[in-house]
């Protein structure tokens, strides 16, 4: 589990707003995500970026049955 969240630590010790947020589909059809990270206290401006990526990768879709 520790090697689940490591690439996450380091902003958590720094104190920067961090979110991850849906950026496209890889080849087989399932979600990839991007982590964003902000300045202290700028968390307005990480939201912002994650909607755009959001409507940039088409976040509303459904990925492809992987299990069928």
């Amino acid at each position: 589990m520790y090697l689940n969240d490591v690439f996450t630590v380091t902003a958590n010790l720094a104190g920067l707003p961090g979110a991850s947020v849906p950026a496209g589909y890889d080849k087989q059809g399932l979600p990839l995500g991007l982590q964003l990270l902000a300045k202290p206290f700028d968390e307005e401006t990480m939201f912002k970026g994650m909607f755009a990526l959001e409507q940039a990768a088409g976040a509303n879709k459904r990925p492809k049955e992987w299990w069928g």
